[in-house]
């Protein structure tokens, strides 16, 4: 019995461990989806925009290790995978796009809805072609599936609409892919120079990151014998932040007076797994040595004078090898020290009535706010009824600096985010793509009500195929972080303000449960009774938009901008009266 160009892709892609695909039906798939319908090891999930596919597959992608897979059918519905596909990108995820196109003949014509896919895609994906006959169709997914696993990153396929229902030739073999790579460790001499260095300093600092989270056991082991205080980046409190006496939590605008204390008393920092990107949070003056799997990692964001390329989990167990222990605790002691009491007084924040910070007696001077939740007690709530092994989606913004502070990733937690694209609306996706995976499996949503408002449609979505996601809006009426870089910049809030719908309401009437909570006393037991729910729930909580984050180094510029821009809102709110 023959077989299709379509039946051959959706085949294939099951054999890989592919157990969901997202998209939108469209003339131009109609053999692939007739495809996945037929083949039971598949779902699939419809979703009302491409964007969300794309932020799901990769979502699925980053927690299984595995291809996640998203279609899009001609012209306006390929292009709508593009934000999903370039945070995939940026994430290091598998990912394949399935995308249509216009019939053969009609290539090159201008034709209605035509868009040059392989020139759309060129600077996302990692192989992008468009399969043109039928004796294209297995070389080419081998090489779009192969080139996305071992990236990682995306890969795109373009299929015309009248080459989907085509016949492969007879006798063409199934498509078939070579595993992974095996671990890499840098030769001995470079590990001997790096290791000589170490033993030379007198103090060192770990900067550690999600491609040392494999390594936990390694990394811990090498925080004790160089009594190093470990800086988290935000994607490795996954797996490493727990049970960590070695951790000063994030440096960077999410970060705390510890780490800085941390990166300043190193005389060498060592970076492990990571590729932080934020230049002027580095530490001046120190040596670097830096271990990466990818070479072109080394040195691109800081000056590095050591580069190790290799794996985290067999580097740093071949410089274990290598290392004596240090005798001093006192630089580790002192971060420590300065990180247990900015956890103390994080905590206390939680407190309605709690403010004594600089910039809080200067907002107490000039804002009229009403009183409303303290995102700090929202995220402390989260965590405190949130299961063991909950998967946790942020949105980009201050949503993600709440999750930070206050949010403690257990050995089994997950955490996924645009944390490289920095794209808002992906929490209420990603939540859904992790949900798929398993609906078994609490999975929570960080959400602004800014970035849900974006693709609010797909709430729908996770109605229709039953994801039991918790997602949670911290409703503060405002592009939070924005508002917060004007205000530092000494500029007054401008277009940052948004009108805003009763979200519970709106759930409620696409048949997600609803929960709205505006009153502090009632927060606590709402978020227990949402986490309870056995289906899908939007609780939404209104939180105060006054609130602010501060990085672990504060100028005197920023305050003194922030002052200014308090002053000049307060002025222009009276002038509007």
């Amino acid at each position: 019995m023959s077989t299709t160009v379509a039946a051959m892709i959706v085949k294939a892609l099951a054999d890989q461990g592919v157990r969901t695909i997202w998209g939108v039906v469209g003339d131009a798939l109609n053999p692939v989806t007739e495809a996945i319908r037929q083949e039971e090891r598949l779902e699939w999930i419809g979703v009302r925009h491409e964007e969300v596919a794309a932020f799901a597959a990769g979502a699925q992608a980053q927690l299984s290790g595995t291809l996640g897979v998203c279609m899009g059918t001609v012209g306006p519905g390929s292009i709508h995978l593009l934000n999903g596909l370039y945070d995939a990108k940026k994430s290091q995820a598998p990912v394949l796009a399935i995308c249509g196109q216009v019939p053969l003949a009609e290539m090159g014509t201008d034709f209605f809805q035509e868009v040059d896919n392989d020139a759309l895609f060129r600077d996302v994906a990692l192989f992008c072609r468009t399969i043109t006959s039928p004796e294209q169709a297995v070389t080419l997914l081998e090489q779009g599936v192969q080139a996305a696993l071992n990236g990682p990153g995306v890969s795109v396929l373009t299929l015309p609409g009248d080459v989907g229902g085509l016949d492969l030739p007879k006798g063409a073999t199934p498509p078939s892919v070579v595993a992974a790579h095996p671990p890499t460790v840098p030769d001995a001499a470079t590990l001997d120079r790096a290791a000589a260095v170490i033993d030379a300093a007198e103090t060192v600092t770990l900067l550690v990151g999600i491609g040392a989270r494999e390594a936990r056991a390694e990394v811990l082991a090498l925080a004790e014998r160089v009594q190093a205080p470990m800086v988290l980046t935000l994607k490795a409190k996954e797996g490493l932040e727990q049970d960590n006496p070695y951790q000063v939590g994030q440096n960077g605008l999410i970060g705390n007076p510890a780490a800085a204390t941390a990166f300043d008393g190193g005389d060498v920092l060592l970076m492990i797994g990571t590729d932080f990107p934020y230049r002027d949070w580095f530490p001046e003056g120190k040596t670097v040595i830096q271990i990466d799997a990818r070479a072109e990692h080394i040195g691109r964001r800081t000056h590095v004078d050591h580069g190790l390329v290799g794996h985290a989990a067999p580097t740093v167990q071949a410089l274990l090898d290598r290392l004596r222990p240090k005798e001093s605790s006192a630089h580790l002691d002192k971060s420590r020290s300065t990180y247990d009491t900015w956890r103390k007084r994080q905590d206390s924040l939680t407190d309605p009535d709690f403010d004594d910070s600089l910039i809080g007696r200067i907002r107490e001077k000039f804002d009229n706010t009403e009183q409303r939740i303290r995102p700090e007690a929202l995220a402390q709530a989260i965590d405190r009824h949130a299961a063991d092994d909950a998967v946790f989606t942020t949105d980009t913004g201050m949503s993600t600096v709440w999750l930070s502070r206050f949010v403690t990733m257990t050995g089994r937690r997950a955490l996924l985010g645009s944390f490289n694209l920095g794209s808002m609306a992906n929490a209420m996706p990603q939540a859904l793509g992790a949900q798929a995976l398993d609906r078994g499996r609490q999975v929570v949503a960080f959400c602004g009500d800014g970035g849900l408002s974006m693709l609010l449609g797909d709430l729908i979505t996770a109605v229709t195929y039953q994801l039991p996601v918790k997602l949670v809006v911290f409703d503060n009426g405002r592009l939070g972080m924005v508002k917060l870089e004007q205000e530092q910049g000494g500029l007054p809030e401008f277009g940052t303000v948004l009108q805003n719908p009763d979200f519970a309401a709106v759930a409620r009437a696409i048949g997600l449960h609803g929960i709205r909570v505006e009153d502090p006393d009632g927060l606590d037991g709402a978020v227990h009774d949402a986490f309870a729910h056995p289906g899908p729930v939007l609780i939404d909580v209104l939180t105060n938009p006054e609130e602010i984050s501060l990085p672990g180094k504060v100028k005197l510029g920023q305050a003194w901008g922030f002052a200014i821009a308090k002053v000049r809102e307060t002025v222009l709110s009276q002038g509007d009266g």
